[in-house]
């Protein structure tokens, strides 16, 4: 059997205004339109070997199971349905399923290196769909910078992927990640969004707010205006974390020192120093500011957590 192996590095993104929510689950449609920022330093690097003897996937040198790898080899058959064994080996230099954006960059590298691997040639905005099917948030790393992942109108989900708004070299911010839990999450996003869906009375105002904020922010990053982008990415955080609270029985990521994360922030915002928070679903922070306000952020927050990053606006993914 010949076989063919391409390797592929994509980095995390970042939404800065909220993806919460399907239109259709199994083709991993959004019920509302998002926003991003695509890191630097954090990544992930993914080789798949087209045509082995079985199927095969490591992650982080460890060999995973028929369950965990089920969702990697249902996403290979999307390519194609009669498609060769495969080996998957798959490496973050960062913590896996802990609220950080690791799903986002693992579907964008599989995607480009089972794509490559496979001899199929699909362009940026065809990998951008097929890796959404994996991970919403998948459909953004695609590109670098600054990107937005319309909702789209088509049932086959052919509209709805990542369009890039600005490069990283566009504005130079940074992203103050403060890493309060590298443990794994105790109910996946993918479950809680649903849960979300069908309890929290909260959920319809989610949905009906969610394209002003992408056009706000968007405005914002275009004329370079930090506080109206903050302010509209905390206000989009706060409102997906309202649909979290009041859903029955409640989702609740955060952990005291969350707050006080949110809380040291609000401190040096009030001391003059830009800069704004957001979460995902996990209890880790991430705080937007000018790349010259980052180190003193950084030590501001060192007290409360001692495990932070300072993320630089990163590439898009890419083959090695």
């Amino acid at each position: 059997m010949s076989s063919s192996t391409a390797t592929a590095r994509s980095h995390p993104n970042i939404a800065l205004i909220k993806y919460w929510g399907k239109r259709d689950t199994k083709l991993n449609l959004p019920a509302v339109p998002s926003l991003s920022l695509t890191l630097s330093q954090f990544h992930t690097t993914t080789s798949v070997t087209w045509g082995s003897n079985k199927d095969l996937f490591c992650l982080n040198n460890i060999e995973q199971s028929n369950t965990q790898s089920a969702k990697v080899f249902q996403f290979l058959d999307l390519l194609t349905p009669n498609r060769p064994p495969c080996t998957v080996v798959s490496e973050n230099n960062f913590p896996t399923a802990a609220g950080l954006a690791s799903s986002a960059s693992a579907f964008s590298a599989l995607a480009m290196a089972a794509s490559v691997a496979a001899d199929l040639q699909l362009s940026t905005t065809a990998l951008s769909v097929l890796a959404r099917q994996g991970s919403g948030s998948a459909s953004r790393s695609l590109w670098e910078g600054w990107v937005e992942w319309k909702m789209g109108k088509k049932l086959d989900g052919t509209d709805s992927h990542g369009i890039p708004i600005a490069p990283r070299d566009h504005w130079d911010v940074r992203m103050v990640m403060a890493v309060i839990s590298s443990q794994q999450k105790p109910i996946s996003s993918r479950a809680a969004m649903l849960q979300t869906q069908s309890t929290s009375p909260m959920y319809d105002a989610w949905c009906n707010t969610a394209q002003t904020d992408v056009d706000i922010a968007k405005k914002a990053i275009m004329e370079k205006n930090l506080e109206r982008l903050g302010r509209q990415m905390e206000h989009s955080t706060l409102k997906m974390f309202s649909t979290m609270f009041t859903t029955q029985p409640s989702v609740r990521y955060w952990k005291p020192q969350t707050l006080a994360v949110v809380e040291a922030v609000e401190q040096l915002r009030n001391a003059g120093i830009p800069c704004w928070y957001t979460m995902d679903a996990g209890p880790n922070v991430k705080i937007l500011c000018h790349a010259k306000d980052a180190k003193q952020i950084a030590s501001a927050i060192r007290p409360i957590v001692e495990n932070h990053y300072i993320l630089e606006p990163g590439h898009g993914t890419h083959l090695l």
